[in-house]
């Protein structure tokens, strides 16, 4: 029975912060409110119940949260029966802490119950208090959980949930728990269900996505995985993140190397080049290992992307330590690179670490680090003009889009290319999101690319005709889907050739 009269259907809207794991877990979000009978709000109206999946990763995601719960405050109370909930990994983290700070809050939950937002939001309008429910483990896997994905075309896929490494910065192992390991067989089917939708690029998501199997024994069980994908019929574009370099072994280099649909895109977090940094985070390699890998990497697969994550001013970095960064970062010669001013998380080993780097050090080092990375990758994206590429058209890619007269897309490679909506060289006149186009890049910035020409070909997709299909017609009332789809499940990934690592 819906847990919201039909005859008023509730409206709802649900705020991301954090991660692609956030992004997915709140596709699952939606998909629980629209299963118990709300109905999404439209841009010019205020929900009725405002869902905030938070981050607990850095400092200033307490203070936008509660910044945003302040804004709503005064909303709330002019508006009768309006709820909040916050769920996430801050609520994981401060659970009815957040109560305390904003009373008006309905209902807190956390990482391992989601399943519960639409009970704990009637309960919280039926005895007209807060609710705040956090479980210490995980009772229901994610995928199983009805599930409204933003994207007609691309599809976040989980293969695991939690981590079970210890690194001092991150609090998200004691917010996510142990890394817990879906069956094979069962996101092959989630795979091929979405594929029989339309989706032809899919993501595998873990919060260390290479360490998949371990749960299970299986030590190649990730490019296992990998090889298995490229036998799904009709689907084109394989993604992965985030991987571990401690983990991540030639087996799984040989398998997107193998894999004709597994793209040449890598994200490989760095955090530090520092052995003395990588040994005071508490992560598993060195530098050495860590450019051994890139260097594998790119005689593999030599015109794979490889972006990263770094930290700067971590407790203790001297100058000697971040010369060492800025040295990986040279050589490795990353296409993009995510960099982050290292703050304080509280519960974590490295908050109480002595040594702390003042914070105008901090700020010097990471304008220098942004520098050296942008001059690296505007001269990687600088050796592409000219070169024809394919790109999946995209939607909401890029913001300028309408000013410029130019459609966006994805190359292969995952660099955002800019394109002419120049359709004179083809018979087509117009794309949709998800279908495949092939243009020349003409000019390169640091963060994409722009191709001014004439298209040369368009390729209309599946893909395509699942946008155009989601677009054109009223979502149906039973129009939520399992994320683990009740279809046949596949028969179990075939041994690994023999690989080295």
């Amino acid at each position: 029975m819906s847990t919201v009269a039909e005859t008023t259907a509730r409206t709802y809207e649900v705020k991301t912060h954090g991660c692609q794991m956030n992004v997915h877990d709140s596709e699952r979000l939606s998909g629980l409110l629209e299963d118990a009978g709300y109905v999404r709000a439209t841009s010019d109206e205020q929900a009725d119940v405002v869902v905030f999946n938070t981050c607990a990763v850095r400092e200033n995601a307490d203070n936008k949260l509660y910044g945003n719960l302040g804004h709503l405050a005064p909303v709330k109370a002019a508006t009768p029966g309006m709820q909040i909930a916050v769920g996430g990994c801050l609520a994981q983290k401060d659970r009815d802490t957040i109560t305390k700070r904003a009373p008006w809050v309905d209902v807190v939950f956390g990482t391992h119950n989601i399943g519960s937002l639409p009970v704990l939001l009637e309960r919280a309008r039926v005895q007209e208090e807060a609710q705040v429910e956090i479980l210490e483990s995980l009772s229901v896997f994610p995928s199983t959980l009805p599930t409204k994905r933003e994207s007609a075309y691309a599809a976040w896929v989980s293969i695991s949930v939690g981590c079970n490494n210890t690194c001092t910065f991150c609090i998200v192992p004691a917010l996510r728990g142990k890394e817990k390991d879906r069956r094979p067989g069962e996101i092959l089917a989630e795979v091929e269900a979405l594929v029989a939708e339309g989706v032809t690029e899919i993501t595998l998501l873990g919060q260390n996505v290479n360490a998949y199997g371990v749960e299970f024994g299986d030590r190649q069980a990730f490019s296992k995985l990998l090889r298995a994908c490229g036998d799904v019929e009709g689907l084109e574009r394989v993604r992965f993140t985030s991987p571990h370099p401690a983990e991540f072994t030639d087996d799984v280099i040989e398998a997107m190397a193998a894999t004709p649909n597994v793209m040449p895109s890598l994200h490989m977090p760095l955090q530090s080049g520092s052995d003395k940094v990588l040994r005071d985070m508490r992560r598993s390699y060195r530098q050495s290992k860590y450019l051994g890998i890139i260097e594998r990497v790119r005689a593999a697969i030599p015109d794979a992307a490889i972006t990263t994550d770094i930290i700067v001013g971590f407790p203790g970095e001297t100058e000697e330590d971040f010369q060492a960064t800025l040295d990986v970062v040279r050589a490795a010669r990353f296409s993009a690179a995510f960099t982050f001013q290292y703050s304080k998380r509280p519960g974590t080993p490295a908050a109480v670490l002595e040594d702390q780097v003042p914070a105008d050090v901090v700020k010097d080092r990471y304008q220098r680090l942004v520098e050296v990375v942008e001059e690296i990758s505007w001269s990687e994206n600088k050796a592409l003009v000219g070169r024809t590429v394919e790109l999946m058209v995209a939607e909401g890619e890029g913001r300028k889009d309408l000013a410029t007269k130019r459609l966006s897309g994805r190359a292969s490679d995952n660099r955002l290319v800019h394109f002419a909506a120049d359709f004179s060289q083809v018979s087509e006149d117009s794309v949709r999101p998800g279908d495949m186009v092939t243009v020349e890049i003409t000019y390169a910035a640091p963060h994409h690319l722009v191709a001014d020409l004439p298209i040369r070909s368009v390729r209309r997709t599946r893909a395509g005709d699942a946008w155009e299909r989601r677009t054109s017609t009223p979502p149906a009332a039973s129009s939520v889907g399992l994320g683990m789809p009740s279809v046949g499940v596949p028969a179990p990934l075939p041994p690994a050739a023999n690989a080295c690592g």
